[in-house]
């Protein structure tokens, strides 16, 4: 249900974290949603509380102090005898009360599938979309003996397994086979051991009988409309709104406090807001702005663990989401080495280095997770990997949110020989219109330049796109409160929770280092004119306030291209930010740095001295 602003003036919105419980206050004034006041505490869902509640109590009682002191007014209050104050009465009280979870290690399931790159992947999208951490994927081609499958369904005890496969009408066989090892398993859930495991089944309506017979018995078997009905259509919606459900009547009835929890959270008229998962809450506030604003997005949240990529692309404002759960920068630090190699994270390092002094600095951080770098060589570093760790991050999600693999379609006859089902990306950065950052290494970098440098290193925006990082990581919050007004969640998302960095023009293309690439010209806000032929391999920063925007006349040189009409010229505005706007001719498609060592570094130099990035005595 979605309320108007004039039953909703004062709302208060948490997310219980694994280790954080963040509070914000959001206030109706002067005709429009603010953020006011923030207050977090430690989550107390594990011992010796036992409590979610416990937490989210601490974490609003900072906020009513801060909110007394803000207005002079000691007689504002939230809570009373423990709980929240809903309908508000003047001072007393608040209109809504919203919250998301993650504590407790979030939602966490197992997929299953016929064809692990067609209804397992589908499986996996609904899965992720819902907020999930996917522990393990089971297919039926996954090259796994029946009784190692058997025994990952038993270790893993995950909080419910989804079961797709087959398109209605086909075959029931393997989609059976699957039921029967899950049987086998007998699986227990990892919450609670007074109920049963609440498993999902997606798959062929003709086995349904068949999967009642099998399952029925030894789990709490939920039936829904199939997710693969058809190889060319994907319809994750029913199997999506069935896990939130079973996550807000199952799992977070077993989870400490939650049952207290749920009762809270409420609206005006006393109607219960249901708790989201974190994750299903940030691509709730995405696919809000997306539709909204018309345009594409992509997000990306860096913990110390886990990295979490969102997208928005296309007409449908398809929303997908990847969590890359070995790529993180303090607890996952190590894995981002393995997987991207020492090579590659050196390459974005502007000073010569020693390799042990990298591995060293990597393994301090993996054994004390939350220490900050001290000592600029050491930021940089941090920096260094964050870029792989984003870069390796979207390059998943990237396979991941792919166009549907098995579908039948038109070929020429040079595809004729080729039998690969691999479905296409959808994810066009030469489309996409706003990236926006989110985590420790991206919000609090010491200046927000670097972060700049960081998104554009990492993910190599193609065309123009609009740069922003997440000031204290709110859209969780405003995800959950845009069930009961996307008003104010997209105001507050706006005005408060988006820190708009600039924007980056990037001709796509091969040039030739020192060659002309791109003329542009701009007519800035204050009046003054910025014009430059620009050479291939370049940086360029041009300060551009918030808010502010600068008529462009941009004429790439050669091959080179600006947006995906394949345009060599354009007259646009492109918006200013924290940062400005950045023009980068260093190319895409591909992107390289120069192989050479000495001239690598002096590159690097070049470039993060052009984007401020850095004081100036790390880059002499």
């Amino acid at each position: 249900m979605q309320y108007d602003e004039k039953r909703l003036t004062r709302i208060v919105a948490t997310d219980c974290g694994s280790t954080t419980t963040k509070a914000i206050l959001i206030e109706y004034v002067d005709g429009e949603y603010r953020q006011t006041i923030r207050g977090e505490a430690p989550t107390t869902v594990e011992a010796p509380l036992n409590d979610v509640t416990k937490g989210v109590i601490n974490a609003t009682q900072e906020l009513e102090e801060l909110a007394r002191l803000k207005y002079n007014n000691p007689n504002i209050k939230f809570m009373e005898d423990g709980n929240f104050i809903i309908p508000r009465k003047g001072d007393v009280g608040v209109d809504a009360y919203v919250s998301t979870s993650s504590a407790g290690g979030g939602l966490q399931m197992m997929v299953t599938g016929v064809v692990a790159s067609m209804t397992g992947e589908s499986a996996e999208r609904a899965a992720l979309g819902a907020g999930a951490i996917v522990m393990d994927l089971i297919a039926s081609n996954d090259k796994r003996m029946n009784h190692e499958k058997i025994e990952r369904i038993r270790h893993l005890r995950p909080d419910m397994i989804l079961m797709a496969g087959g398109e209605d009408g086909g075959t029931i066989k393997h989609v059976v086979e699957m039921a029967e090892l899950v049987s086998g398993a007998d699986p227990k859930p990892r919450l609670g051991s007074s109920y049963k495991l609440p498993v999902i089944y997606a798959g062929n309506v003709e086995a349904q009988e068949e999967i009642k017979n099998t399952l029925a018995k030894k789990v709490d078997l939920i039936i829904t409309d199939n997710l693969r009905p058809k190889l060319e259509t994907e319809n994750l919606g029913p199997a999506r709104d069935k896990i939130h459900d079973i996550f807000m009547e199952h799992v977070m009835q077993q989870a400490p406090g939650y049952n207290k929890l749920m009762e809270w959270t409420k609206g005006p008229d006393l109607q219960q807001v249901p708790i989201m998962p974190t994750p299903a809450a940030v691509g709730n506030i995405m696919q809000t702005i997306a539709k909204d604003e018309q345009i594409e997005v992509v997000g990306v949240d860096i913990g110390g663990a886990t990295t979490d990529v969102f997208s928005v692309f296309t007409e449908e404002y398809i929303f997908n989401r990847t969590v890359s759960a070995n790529l993180g920068m303090s607890y996952s630090i190590s894995n981002v080495l393995a997987s991207s190699g020492l090579k590659n994270i050196m390459r974005w390092v502007p000073f010569d280095l020693d390799e042990s002094e990298l591995r060293n600095m990597i393994k301090n951080k993996m054994i004390r997770p939350t220490t900050i770098p001290s000592l600029l060589q050491e930021l940089v570093l941090e920096q260094a990997i964050a870029k792989e760790a984003l870069r390796l991050a979207f390059e998943q999600h990237k396979e991941f949110a792919s166009s549907l693999k098995g579908m039948q379609k038109q070929r020429d006859i040079s595809e004729a020989f080729s039998q690969s089902t691999s479905g296409a990306t959808i994810v066009n950065l030469m489309t996409l219109n706003l990236l926006v950052g989110s985590g420790g290494v991206l919000s609090h970098a010491p200046r927000r330049n670097q972060t700049v440098m960081m998104l554009i290193d990492a993910f190599l925006p193609e065309g123009i796109t609009r740069l922003a990082v997440d000031s204290i990581f709110m859209m969780p919050h405003l995800g959950v409160l845009s069930e009961i007004s996307p008003k104010a969640a997209t105001e507050v998302f706006r005005k408060d929770c988006m820190v708009y960095l600039g924007s980056c023009v990037a001709p796509v293309g091969k040039g030739k280092y020192g060659k002309p690439a791109l003329y542009v010209k701009l007519d800035l806000p204050d009046g003054k004119k910025f014009e430059e032929d620009i050479p291939f391999g370049e940086l360029r920063l041009i300060p551009c306030p918030v808010d502010q925007v600068a008529k462009a006349t941009l004429k790439t040189r050669g091959g080179l291209t600006l947006n995906s009409e394949k345009a060599k010229e354009l007259e646009i505005e492109l918006h200013g930010g924290t940062v400005g706007i950045v023009i980068d001719t260093r190319g895409r498609q591909p992107f390289a740095l120069p192989e050479e060592k000495t001239e690598r570094i002096q590159s690097l130099k070049k470039w993060m001295r052009e984007l401020d990035a850095y004081p100036e005595d790390i880059l002499v």
